[in-house]
């Protein structure tokens, strides 16, 4: 009779379960337990509760206790991968995964989050077979084929990653993930209107999502809808308060729209800082590094930009030139697609680390492992960045270099790297940490990223019979209150062309409307999408004088231009940051 109630109390307990009523679920799987303590249904049940309500630790508890009764059975070792992926416990999760199919080879639920827990680690080849294996098994496997989708991304296969989505939305009209990372693979090939569109089609089916917020911020913010940006990345932190990276993108849109607003950027720097970065310093180890005067110093690098990327093309002089005698050089790399200035920049390095699949805590352990003495974050709020890291305080001493000139508001990080320019040394310095530190003569460290460069060419003006002016830098940087002034220039420049950098899009024909409404012929207008470096360089030939953005003038743009002999008319502001094209003119 208890046998017959057991199975009875199981089948209504699954019955609850696929429908989704956990709490009555939950009370028949204790109730099977109470009767029977081993029972691999009533653990194995309780531990999939606990893993969709988020209960990461004690499913692994849970479902482990089932797999040490069940050994033989596939799905309980699935599961149990599922929760120590949850966990970040990647090594844990690919063994059960692989277990699981050792057992059932042909389980393309295991095959898709075996691939999932590989594609964290990095093994993206290894993701991707996995993907493949499960779709071969259950082609219209709509979860696989976005995962593959999201593996071939991370390998730069943009097309054949927009089919994988394109297929998963076929077979899955629904599935908000596939129309979010359909939009992000559309940015990658520079249709905004389009990704636009399905970050929108994501909302809709997802309005709770955080992430896709903040996805459709990062187009608004490309498109130049700063205020819509903003809006974006403020929605998403309503839902999810402690979405950090978030929270760093609304920081870095601050700057462009609101950089000389020192008071508005630091109020937002310090909830970032108590948010998510103070409670993670309240206890922090003492650093164990040997304090012998004689030996070489460690200096440490943290970034994702170790790349062909502004910030790549700025340390690549600089780490070409380091005293690898007095100093040690260590590299914390962050970078999801690895290519050939990653590989010159290995080169220039004692040392180098990669976080793909690491924690943040991970990441400290492994800087303090090192002994690093100075820790030099080199991403600020930009994408990617890895501040929670230096938010653990893993160095000594912590300083923060060229992203952008400004703070970042830990108050685990000592200094940042500037110069007389960009903070002149009878400002006031404000008290507390993150105190300027001044390169004697310059914040820039530049190389030009071609080589050798297209020739210096006569003033365009001479053949053209008018002045272009030309801006190359991010379209984001472009404001309102710049492109009113560049609409009264060219009011007051007869004939004078004004050549932009933008990709295609809507925004265009907004940018051709503003200026038909200030008296500007749009004919004037001219635009540029993003094209390869020696193309970008030759556009310089075509610009007479170059005009930077305000409030966020640009730094490699502006050294661009002046390589090819073009000068720069720029606004310097009272804040570091608005200060970066007076930093490089003077």
């Amino acid at each position: 009779m208890a046998e017959f109630k057991s199975r009875r109390a199981l089948k209504l307990a699954l019955e609850h379960h696929q429908a989704g009523r956990l709490a009555p679920a939950e009370a028949l799987y204790r109730e099977i337990l109470a009767h029977d303590p081993g029972s691999v249904d009533g653990l194995h049940g309780l531990g999939i509760i606990a893993l969709q309500v988020g209960q990461h630790t004690l499913a692994v508890d849970l479902i482990g206790q089932a797999v040490a009764r069940a050994p033989g059975h596939a799905a309980i070792h699935a599961n149990l991968g599922e929760a120590y992926r949850n966990l970040h416990r990647l090594d844990e999760a690919v063994a059960s995964f692989r277990r699981a199919l050792a057992l059932q080879p042909k389980l393309p639920s295991a095959l898709n989050n075996l691939a999932n827990a590989l594609a964290v680690q990095g093994k993206v080849d290894e993701a991707i077979a996995c993907c493949q294996r499960a779709i071969a098994l259950q082609p219209n496997f709509a979860n696989a084929h976005n995962n593959l989708g999201i593996c071939l991304a991370g390998t730069g296969r943009f097309e054949e990653a927009i089919a994988a989505y394109e297929r998963a939305i076929r077979l899955k009209p629904d599935l908000a993930d596939a129309h979010n990372n359909l939009g992000s693979a559309l940015i990658r090939r520079r249709q905004l209107d389009e990704a636009l569109a399905c970050y929108q089609r994501a909302l809709a089916l997802r309005p709770g999502s955080a992430e896709v917020h903040d996805n459709l911020g990062g187009v608004f913010k490309e498109q130049g809808r700063l205020d819509e940006a903003l809006a974006c990345y403020r929605q998403a932190l309503v839902l999810r308060p402690d979405y950090s990276a978030a929270h760093s993108d609304l920081i870095f849109v601050l700057h462009y729209r609101f950089g000389d607003d020192a008071g508005a950027i630091d109020a937002e720097l310090g909830r970032w800082n108590i948010q998510h970065a103070r409670p993670l310093g309240r206890c922090i180890p003492p650093h164990l590094n040997d304090r012998s005067p004689d030996r070489r110093l460690r200096i440490g690098y943290l970034s994702p930009d170790f790349r062909s990327h502004p910030v790549g093309w700025f340390l690549r002089p600089l780490f070409a030139h380091h005293d690898r005698q007095a100093f040690e050089f260590f590299c914390y790399a962050n970078v999801q697609r690895p290519d050939h200035f990653t590989t010159e920049l290995r080169a220039g390095v004692d040392g180098w680390r990669d976080l793909a699949g690491q924690t943040d805590q991970q990441v400290a352990d492994l800087i303090r492992a090192d002994r690093i003495d100075i820790l030099v974050d080199l991403a600020l709020h930009t994408e990617g960045n890895r501040l929670l890291v230096c938010a653990r305080k893993p160095a000594p001493v912590q300083a923060t270099y060229l992203a952008y000139p400004g703070n970042s508001g830990l108050d685990t990080i000592d200094y940042r790297l500037t110069d007389p320019h960009l903070d002149p040394s009878n400002q006031e310095t404000r008290p507390g940490p993150e105190q300027p530190f001044r390169l004697p003569d310059t914040y820039w460290c530049y190389q030009p990223v071609v080589h050798p460069a297209p020739a210096v060419t006569p003033l365009p003006a001479l053949a053209a019979g008018y002045i272009t002016f030309g801006c190359l830098n991010n379209f984001g940087k472009v404001t309102p209150a710049a492109l009113a002034a560049w609409c009264r220039l060219l009011a007051a420049v007869p004939n004078a062309h004004l050549l932009l950098h933008t990709h295609p899009g809507s925004h265009r024909s907004r940018l051709h409307d503003l200026f038909a409404r200030n008296g500007i012929d749009p004919g004037r207008l001219r635009f540029s999408a993003q094209v390869p470096a020696e193309r970008y360089f030759q556009l310089y030939q075509s610009i007479d004088i170059g005009l930077d953005p305000f409030p966020f003038p640009g730094g490699t743009t502006t050294c661009d231009a002046l390589w090819m002999g073009v000068p720069v008319i720029t606004l310097a502001g009272p804040t570091p940051v608005t200060r970066g094209g007076f930093s490089v003119l003077s």
